[in-house]
C-alpha cells in the first residue's frame, strides 16, 4: 500500500490552508492535534473529532483523521474517563489527527463556504463577512426566489433548511457563512445582503431577521460543513495518492 510521510501532508496542508496566518477562535488549534509513527496510507475525513468517529476512522483503516472541528475546543485535562479512552484509542492505533477551522471555512477553491455556493449555483462570488481579521464567507449577486433557493438548499444538504422570512419572496444578494454564524445577523446584513445562509442560530433571531427584514435559512451546523472536509481529503488524496472516504456522523443539529 501506498505512503506518504505524515510531515509531507503536514507541511502541505498548512500552506495550502495558510494556517498560520487565521486568527480563530480560542482552543482550534488549527493544524496537526496528535501526529502518529510517520506515514499516511489512509485518509479519514469527518466533521467532528470525537471517539465516535476515530472509531470510525479506525473501522475504516486510516491513520489520518481530518476533521473541521478538533480536540481542543474546551478545557481538555484531566485525561480520564471517555477522554483517556479517546487518546488510548487514538494513540494505540497510530492515527493523527489534523484539523483545520476558519481556514477550511474561508478557503477560495477548498472551503465549505466556497463548496456550499457551488453546490447550490451561486455565482459571481465576492467576499462576505469580516470576522476575526478577514473574509470567512462569500456573496452572490443573483436574483433566485426564496422557494427556490429552499429547494436548492434541501436537494444538496439532504434535509430541509429553517427559514426565518424577514424578507422579500425574491432573493438578491445572498451570502454564505457555513456553521455556527446566525447570532451574526447584523454583521450580515451590514454587508449589504437580503438573505443569509448558515447552519445554526438562536432562537431571538428570528425577531432579529424581522427587523432586519432579511431572509435566513438554518441548513445545520453539521450538514452544511460537510464539504470542506470531504474536499481537502479528496485533494490530498489525488496528489498523495493515497485512499480517502468520509466517515459520516450527522448530529442532526
Amino acid at each position: 500500500m501506498a505512503k506518504v510521510s505524515l510531515s509531507t501532508v503536514v507541511e502541505y496542508c498548512d500552506r495550502l490552508l495558510k494556517t498560520k496566518q487565521f486568527t480563530d477562535w480560542e482552543g482550534a488549534v488549527n493544524g496537526l492535534q496528535v501526529e502518529n509513527r510517520g506515514g499516511v496510507s489512509r485518509i479519514a475525513a469527518a466533521v467532528d473529532a470525537s471517539l465516535a468517529t476515530i472509531q470510525l476512522a479506525l473501522d475504516q483503516r486510516a491513520d489520518l483523521l481530518l476533521v473541521h472541528h478538533g480536540l481542543f475546543w474546551s478545557r481538555t485535562h484531566p485525561w480520564t474517563g471517555k477522554r483517556y479512552q479517546l487518546l488510548r484509542l487514538l494513540l494505540e492505533n497510530d492515527l493523527a489527527v489534523y484539523s483545520s477551522h476558519l481556514p477550511l471555512d474561508a478557503h477560495p477553491r477548498l472551503g465549505n463556504n466556497a463548496r456550499l455556493c457551488s453546490a447550490l449555483g451561486l455565482q459571481n462570488l465576492k467576499p462576505f463577512f469580516f470576522h476575526k481579521g478577514r473574509y470567512l464567507g462569500f456573496q452572490s449577486a443573483q436574483k433566485i426566489s426564496r422557494d427556490e433557493l429552499a429547494k436548492r438548499l434541501r436537494l444538496v444538504l439532504r434535509r430541509p433548511a429553517t427559514l426565518l422570512p424577514g424578507g422579500t419572496a425574491i432573493c438578491q444578494r445572498i451570502g454564505v457563512v457555513t456553521g455556527g454564524a446566525g447570532n451574526e445577523l447584523e454583521l450580515a446584513a451590514q454587508e449589504g445582503v437580503d438573505t443569509f445562509i448558515t447552519g445554526e442560530g438562536s432562537h431571538w433571531t428570528h425577531g432579529a431577521a424581522e427587523e432586519l427584514r432579511l431572509n435566513v435559512f438554518y441548513g445545520g451546523h453539521y450538514a452544511t460543513e460537510t464539504f470542506g472536509v470531504k474536499t481537502l481529503a479528496e485533494h490530498l488524496s489525488k496528489k498523495f495518492r493515497v485512499p480517502w472516504v468520509f466517515v459520516d456522523h450527522p448530529s442532526g443539529l
